[in-house]
Parts: C-alpha cells; sequence; structure tokens
C-alpha cells in the first residue's frame, strides 16, 4: 500500500517530518506529492511548485532514514487545477496494481467536505488522519463516515506538532531564525 502525503509543503517543517516518519513504517511505499497550487487556498503562488519540489528532494537527501519516502512532481505536470482525486486518479491509472490512499491532517479532515468528489475519495482510497491541535478528528470522521458509509478513515494516535507552514513563514518574514524548525 501507498500512502499519499500531499500538500503546498512552504516549507516542510518538523511536523511533516514526524508524519513521514509515522508513515514510513505504517506503509510499503510513501509518496510526497508537492502541489503546485491548493484550489482552496489563496496564499500561495503555483509558480513556486518547482522550487518547493526542489526543496522537498534535498529535504529527504537529509533524512536518508526515510528509505521509502520519494518525493514526487505529478500535479507540476498536471493540468490545473489540482484536485487530489486526479491525482489519486492518474496514481492509480499508472500503477493499477497498487492501492493508495490519502494522508491528510486533522484539520484538513475539518473542511473536507469541500473537495472535490470527497466522497470517492474516501470510498474509492480512504484517509489516514494525523491528529492536529484544535481539531477533533474522531468527531470529525464519525460525521464523514455518517455521510459515506463506504468510506475508509483512519485515525492515527500520534503526538502533536505543534508547528505550521504559516507561523514559520510569518517568522522568516520578521527576520527569525525557524531552522531548527524546518525538515
Amino acid at each position: 500500500m501507498v500512502a499519499v502525503y500531499s500538500g503546498s509543503f512552504n516549507p516542510l517543517h518538523i511536523g511533516h517530518l514526524a508524519i513521514l516518519e509515522r508513515l514510513s513504517v505504517m506503509y510499503d511505499e510513501v509518496l510526497l506529492v508537492v502541489s503546485p497550487k491548493n484550489p482552496l487556498k489563496e496564499d500561495i503562488s503555483a509558480d513556486s511548485g518547482m522550487e518547493r519540489f526542489d526543496a522537498a528532494c534535498a529535504a529527504l537527501r537529509r533524512h536518508p532514514e526515510l528509505k521509502n519516502v520519494t518525493a514526487s512532481d505529478i500535479e507540476l505536470r498536471m493540468e490545473p487545477p489540482h484536485y487530489t482525486i486526479r491525482t489519486l486518479d492518474a496514481l492509480h491509472e499508472a500503477e493499477p496494481q497498487m492501492r493508495f490512499v490519502l494522508t491528510v491532517g486533522g484539520d484538513q479532515i475539518a473542511d473536507f467536505r469541500r473537495w472535490k468528489d470527497w466522497e470517492r475519495i474516501l470510498s474509492d482510497y480512504g484517509i489516514v488522519v494525523f491528529p492536529r491541535e484544535g481539531f477533533d478528528a474522531i468527531a470529525e470522521a464519525a460525521s464523514l463516515l455518517t455521510d459515506c458509509p463506504g468510506a475508509s478513515i483512519t485515525i492515527v494516535d500520534a503526538p502533536l506538532v505543534n508547528v505550521s507552514s504559516t507561523q514559520i513563514r510569518n517568522a522568516i518574514a520578521h527576520g527569525d531564525d525557524v531552522s531548527s524548525l524546518l525538515m
């Protein structure tokens, strides 16, 4: 089984690292999919996609213990809009013998009904959810299961790493040293 962990990763940080470490022992393979532009967010330019992909590759080289984690540029090669269902379908089409599962944070599951074809993501691929401070992933998952009975949702019991890319970008803008927070 392949865990698909997709996002802007602007920048990759120790919270992402903790998730990747956990995924690397839970799944045969992990794809770190750098997305050029989240259709639900306005705060990032698709133009920085290749730069973020290169940064992801460099970060993975600094962490050789993540042997089964690979950065993927699949969304950078796809035409917009960059909907997760399109990415998952493209991965499945390329490797139909593999089973793919999407990795999301507890903050994303709270907004999951806004995702294109969210029911099909849940029923055809499933999601694995990592906790995020301020979000009740268990309650959100229960609600999604009510609306989509065929869904596959796994809640991971993992420690919270209270850091976000937005906090890091803001700290960098203020001239703060964030090197200890980066992957």
